[in-house]
């Protein structure tokens, strides 16, 4: 029953959640930053956890998301050990770069005394599940090697039932705990994503780094 819901109906819960909360939120607020947002208080260390934690989870959100469109391509290419080798390389350092970036936002968050004036009880389940969703991640690329190949074969198949609405749950039932872990943390961040400022710290990291371009490409010009 527990396996069920977790792999067939949470899926769904998640989607219906973040489609439904994003639209609500964006029809009230449009996104628009909070002034007792973090950023109006601690700009530059903010700078310093978010940029890695941002970039290094847009190389792996793009990374999963090419197992997931293209999963014969990747088994082909992932046919050069090499090649192999050095996707797995890069996947753990960019999951390394997202854990340094999210320990640096969190110590940033509890230490800081403005900002923890206003840090809420979902900041702490945030945190949390996006603690176990990284090092989970970081679990998986250790001891369950050659991931990117694995996640195309079994996963990808999996995440396509779901989109189709005929969820095949066999596969990711017989996975060990830590990649179930893995999943499961995923699909409940999905959920809660529009009732949360991370909406908005996608589009503030963004407009930091860009105005960290723009100044220094006047410095130089």
């Amino acid at each position: 029953m527990s396996t069920y819901f977790f792999f067939a109906a949470l899926p769904y819960v998640a989607l219906v959640l973040f489609l439904v909360g994003t639209i609500t939120r964006y029809r009230a607020t449009g996104f628009k930053v909070s002034s007792l947002s973090s950023q109006f208080l601690e700009g530059k260390s903010l700078f310093w956890g978010s940029q890695p934690f941002h970039w290094g989870l847009m190389f792996l959100f793009f990374g999963h998301l090419i197992g997931l469109l293209f999963p014969s391509s990747v088994i082909a290419f992932n046919g050069d050990p090499v090649r192999l080798m050095i996707i797995e390389i890069s996947a753990f350092g960019f999951g390394l770069m997202v854990l340094f970036g999210l320990v640096m936002l969190i110590i940033r968050r509890f230490s800081k005394a403005r900002i923890k004036v206003v840090t809420t009880k979902m900041d702490y389940v945030v945190y949390a599940i996006l603690i176990t969703q990284v090092v989970s991640g970081l679990w998986v690329a250790y001891f369950s090697r050659w991931g990117s190949s694995w996640f195309a074969s079994t996963l990808s198949p999996y995440l396509k039932s779901i989109a189709m609405l005929d969820p095949q749950i066999d596969a990711i039932a017989a996975m060990p705990l830590h990649i179930q872990i893995h999943v499961v943390s995923a699909f409940v961040m999905i959920g809660i994503i529009p009732f949360y400022t991370i909406c908005t710290l996608l589009s503030i990291s963004n407009s930091i780094c860009l105005e960290k371009l723009s100044t220094s490409y006047l410095e130089l010009g």
